[in-house]
């Protein structure tokens, strides 16, 4: 089970002792200690911190540390839905997380595919350790899902749906070992399900990736 603790209900915050009493919170809320705790959008406090972004992005991480050697949850991890602030902050005294959660799908770009594997290759994290969150952009139903047809990234659709395709394309833009979604729907989440059956074409996904670099490179600045 993944918490994301906020300072409070309208804002983000960096400060540790906010921080530290979100996570005591989490506990009450849930009636037990949450498997991963996770700093929300940490780039959207660094906004607030600097020149000292280095700094309160260490003291975050370190407070989220001793919460989880602390017992008060499982693990700590940071959800970024726009990591492009945060490899320029980390080194190798940095705390590092259990889990790094990021956007995942055919609609990130590739500015944020690059930032994540800086990202993950500055904090040292494995593929095992690598999450993805809003596979879709934010609905199923968008537009876009029905003009484009994901399944071109399938070695073999068997029988998969387009969303269940672009489901599983997920897991390699950027690479990770597990995708978040929201739904209240259970039948919803079984064909997500499903949809792990599909084995991607790496070559599609590589060829993709370079396409997007292209059409990055030919935009103006």
């Amino acid at each position: 089970m993944g918490y994301f603790p906020r300072a409070d209900r309208a804002e983000h915050s960096l400060d540790p002792t906010r921080l530290h009493g979100a996570v005591e919170q989490a506990a009450r809320d849930l009636g037990r200690e949450p498997d991963v705790v996770f700093l929300h959008n940490p780039e959207r406090s660094l906004q607030e911190t600097a020149p000292h972004n280095r700094d309160a992005l260490f003291q975050a991480c370190a407070t989220l540390d001793d919460t989880t050697a602390k017992g008060l949850c499982g693990a700590w991890g940071i959800a970024s839905w726009d990591p492009s602030p945060l490899p320029g902050l980390i080194d190798v005294t940095m705390p590092r997380p259990s889990v790094l959660m990021v956007r995942a799908g055919l609609l990130v770009g590739i500015r944020t595919l690059d930032t994540v594997n800086t990202l993950a290759a500055a904090w040292g994290m494995s593929n095992s350790t690598m999450w993805g969150m809003s596979p879709f952009g934010g609905s199923t139903g968008a537009p876009v899902w029905d003009r484009i047809d994901p399944r071109v990234f399938l070695r073999d659709c068997a029988g998969l749906s387009r969303v269940q395709a672009a489901f599983r394309a997920a897991y390699r833009l950027p690479r990770v070992d597990t995708v978040a979604v929201g739904t209240d729907e259970p039948a919803h989440l079984g064909e997500l399900i499903g949809a792990l059956v599909g084995e991607v074409d790496e070559q599609a996904i590589l060829k993709y990736r370079s396409l997007l670099r292209e059409r990055s490179r030919a935009q103006p600045a």
